[in-house]
């Protein structure tokens, strides 16, 4: 199927179109971040993987959309687009607000009995179930919302000093955490069959270490957890570990191999 010409490539961008890929990996940004933000990840993961990144609407190319306000919004637009890329085997990463979507876009697919993953990769994102202890910041005015947002260290400062660049954001950062902190989590759905891995910051004020181990109990496979040094943002200078412990997770299909007797 050629990708480029379907609806689903306003979803999802891929840096390295890799057709003899055994297995795609699709990585959903955290707030405020689009396709740019993971572009150099494509090139660190090894020929068996395709990287394709979901391309939230309001940013980017889709800068003349207006940003999504709703977790399940999103997952409604990305459970459609995702579908013609479901005939291979495929895991998802989401760090922050992306784990949130990841694991409800998961939801939305075995609803539909539609494929899962063969594992869920979660980053600095506390499991759904767990209540967030912190204080809404969308609706604050510029300036506490900039010093909010300071506190997680996620955006440059180069970037936050930026008026022109920061005018642009904002909406689509207000939008972001709009749906992560309206987000309403729904019990008494069964548990996903996927492994999951969680990858938490030593150092992240945002989600705890018990936040973070919480997601064991969303899946009735297994769950694994490894910490890096660093905030909620230790995916900036952990990449490389990130990558490689992702791809340490991800089994080659031994195609080549002959049938041993």
């Amino acid at each position: 199927m050629n990708h480029s010409s379907s609806k689903a490539n306003n979803w999802f961008v891929c840096p390295q179109v890799n057709p003899k890929a055994a297995t795609r990996l699709f990585i959903f940004p955290y707030a405020g971040g689009g396709p740019t933000a993971f572009w150099k990840w494509a090139a660190g993961f090894p020929d068996h993987l395709e990287t394709w990144i979901v391309h939230y609407p309001g940013r980017g190319s889709r800068y003349n959309e207006s940003p999504v306000k709703e977790i399940g919004v999103l997952v409604e637009g990305l459970s459609q687009a995702i579908r013609s890329f479901l005939e291979k085997p495929f895991v998802f990463f989401g760090h922050s607000l992306g784990g949130l979507i990841a694991f409800e876009l998961i939801r939305s697919l075995r609803q539909e009995n539609l494929p899962e993953p063969n594992i869920l990769f979660i980053s600095a994102c506390g499991a759904p179930q767990t209540p967030d202890s912190h204080a809404p910041i969308h609706g604050l005015p510029n300036a506490e919302f900039l010093e909010a947002l300071k506190g997680l260290k996620g955006i440059p400062a180069e970037v936050l000093d930026h008026t022109e660049i920061m005018d642009l954001l904002l909406p689509i950062l207000r939008a972001d955490f709009e749906a992560v902190e309206r987000y309403n989590y729904k019990p008494n759905v069964p548990l996903l069959d996927c492994p999951i891995f969680a990858f938490g910051g030593d150092d992240d004020q945002r989600v705890s270490h018990t936040s973070l181990e919480s997601w064991a109990d969303q899946t009735n496979s297994t769950f694994r957890s490894k910490y890096f040094p660093g905030g909620h943002f230790f995916i900036n200078n952990k990449k490389d570990a990130i990558i490689q412990s992702i791809t340490d997770e991800i089994v080659v299909p031994a195609i080549q191999e002959p049938e041993s007797k």
